[in-house]
């Protein structure tokens, strides 16, 4: 179910947004087709942490990242294989590359670096069982860069559940964590109010007494975050270290992303009891707890659309807007997957005209 504006706001912003669902195993594109939302579905093993540049995207799955490059030419194929009247796609995305990671539980994801120039930035993750910040690898599972100040070693037993990240100017600047704990599991003790962030340069706690908080992000020039134990969606002061909410929604708000004006806020009915009991959005009936992505207006705080998920999707994770306005993204089909190629442009230069687009 969603607004009937909805398609018409991702028309005007020319864009799709990507959600992802650990509990059911998917990633969803939510695109505008026509006057209705398209809601595509691909399948992965737990995907969490999502990071997008405009031609890639990496997911975070259960033990292993994957990250897809933008093929236009491949639109083509995908396009013959609709139905007359479909959609024409203006992305495809295409796996690169499967790194294993293990079971670290890994959460928020962001490419750090140059982002004009894919060839000079590094994807970063938040690994949140071993407590700790770490870079993709080409050798090692992961490669830890940095953790809290507080955390006394590297060890698989999620002591303060480090969970989200934010960047600015092509760095990773501060990131969010249930708990100031140093012991396995710890975080769970205070979970109502127990949440912090950090500031990755000093190792400062700058935010105390946060409920659960996600989704740290830079954006005109202020620090958002979502205080998911009471479903709030606001910003941080630095100078007071205080958390500004300017809307309330109906869920554990988690997955957070901009355009415009425009804030796309994921929510989460929150079944699971162990986790979340004692949290202020788990005293609500689950009835009266919605799952889905809100758009909300940050310069007023109001709601101006939504799409809700009902049954099979419970819980969201990732909420991430993509450029591209009817994506694609192809992990199964391997008779499109075996018979597309990407070249450098030097070798392009040796291939037919007539063959560039197979």
């Amino acid at each position: 179910m969603h607004t009937s504006n909805l398609p018409d706001i991702f028309a005007s912003l020319g864009i799709s947004v990507l959600v992802s669902t650990y509990q059911a195993g998917r990633l969803v594109m939510l695109r505008g087709q026509g006057d209705v939302l398209n809601t595509h579905f691909r399948l992965f093993d737990k995907p969490m942490g999502v990071a997008v540049q405009p031609n890639r995207i990496a997911v975070g799955a259960g033990t292993s990242i994957w990250e897809f490059h933008n093929l236009p030419a491949v639109c083509a194929k995908v396009n013959q294989k609709e139905e007359s009247g479909a959609n024409q796609h203006d992305a495809c995305f295409l796996p690169r590359t499967t790194h294993w990671t293990g079971d670290i539980q890994i959460h928020e994801m962001a490419w750090v670096g140059d982002s004009t120039n894919p060839t000079q930035s590094e994807l970063w993750f938040v690994n949140t069982r071993f407590s700790c910040l770490c870079r993709r690898s080409d050798t090692y599972c992961f490669d830890p860069v940095w953790r809290p100040s507080f955390v006394s070693s590297y060890v698989p037993t999620d002591v303060c559940h480090v969970n989200g990240l934010a960047t600015l100017d092509g760095r990773v600047s501060h990131v969010t964590a249930l708990g100031e704990t140093n012991t396995a599991g710890g975080w769970r003790d205070n979970k109502r109010d127990g949440g912090i962030l950090i500031d990755i340069a000093s190792n400062e706690i700058v935010a105390r007494g946060l409920s659960m908080p996600h989704s740290p992000r830079w954006y005109r020039g202020k620090l958002w975050l979502l205080e998911s134990g009471t479903g709030s969606f606001g910003y941080v002061n630095l100078d007071t270290g205080k958390f500004e909410s300017i809307a309330t929604l109906g869920g554990f708000t988690r997955g957070l992303s901009f355009a415009g004006p425009l804030a796309f806020v994921g929510l989460s009915q929150v079944r699971e009891s162990a986790v979340f009991g004692g949290i202020p959005i788990a005293e609500r009936a689950i009835e009266e707890r919605d799952c889905g992505v809100w758009v909300i207006n940050i310069e007023t705080g109001q709601t101006i659309g939504f799409v809700k998920f009902e049954d099979a999707v419970q819980e969201i994770f990732a909420v991430e807007v993509l450029p591209a306005r009817f994506p694609e993204l192809v992990n199964e089909d391997r008779e499109l997957l075996a018979g597309s190629f990407e070249l450098p442009d030097h070798a392009l230069q040796d291939v037919p005209a007539d063959h560039r687009s197979v």
